[in-house]
């Protein structure tokens, strides 16, 4: 079935485990409203990527469901789904080709003009036109020419110029230093006000401005709120962000 995006996405007393047996979700719910950007937030095997993923259709649920418009994703055609989520993981995955169709990847309709504009968003024009031939520049296997936080930069541009209705960052920005993050995440604000975006990010300066912090421990949701709130409760985040302040 085809599907659009209009209100809410919403997770609903989601349950998940990838063998059966040990669960990796538990009962989560939660919704998230058309222009918010909603930040995760937890440890390492916490359940920040698989929620995702369940969100992307890779994996189907042991019990709930992910709705989009109350419309469960189960029932969402695969190639409209996609159309509807850009996802971006902190694992670039790129192709021995130039840097204009790496961006574009095999769409049709996008001008130079258009590729370039996505690209300064993403900061990455500036390293592209010092490279050899620019955007014709063949990257090699994987993107094996460029350092890891350029690949990522290309991965971001790409996404960016699908235009999807549903923004997904995975560690997006993880090979970045931290100034680098921090102005691509100032360029990526005018971006996605208009948009539904979800980001996973392991340096809490990045996500701030989030409209809602989710914080799961072990598969469960164990806080939310806004940056300020969070902080004031003096939980789990709290302590986080004392943490990479120290």
């Amino acid at each position: 079935m085809t599907a659009t995006f209009k209100r809410e996405i919403a997770f609903n007393n989601l349950s998940f485990s990838y063998d059966g047996c040990k669960q990796v979700l538990h009962q989560i719910s939660f919704t998230i409203q058309k222009g918010e950007t909603i930040a995760l937030v937890g440890a390492s095997g916490s359940g920040k990527s698989t929620l995702l993923s369940l969100l992307s259709g890779l994996y189907q649920p042991n019990a709930g469901t992910v709705t989009i418009d109350d419309l469960p994703i189960t029932q969402i055609c695969p190639t409209s789904l996609h159309r509807l989520i850009g996802v971006v993981t902190q694992e670039s995955i790129l192709f021995h080709d130039t840097v204009f169709n790496n961006i574009v990847l095999n769409r049709s309709g996008f001008s130079k003009a258009a590729v370039i504009e996505t690209a300064q968003v993403a900061g990455a024009h500036d390293f592209i036109m010092r490279l050899p031939q620019g955007y014709d520049t063949i990257i090699g296997e994987n993107g094996n020419k460029l350092s890891g936080g350029q690949r990522q930069r290309i991965c971001i541009a790409r996404a960016i110029l699908a235009g999807p209705s549903i923004l997904v960052l995975d560690e997006a920005t993880s090979a970045l230093d931290s100034v680098s993050e921090r102005n691509l995440q100032e360029s990526l604000q005018s971006l996605i006000k208009d948009k539904t975006a979800i980001v996973v990010a392991h340096r809490l300066s990045t996500i701030y401005h989030a409209d809602k912090i989710i914080v799961l421990e072990q598969g469960k949701i164990v806080e939310q709120g806004t940056h300020s709130t969070l902080l004031a409760q003096g939980g789990i985040y709290k302590q986080l962000f004392v943490l990479q302040q120290s």
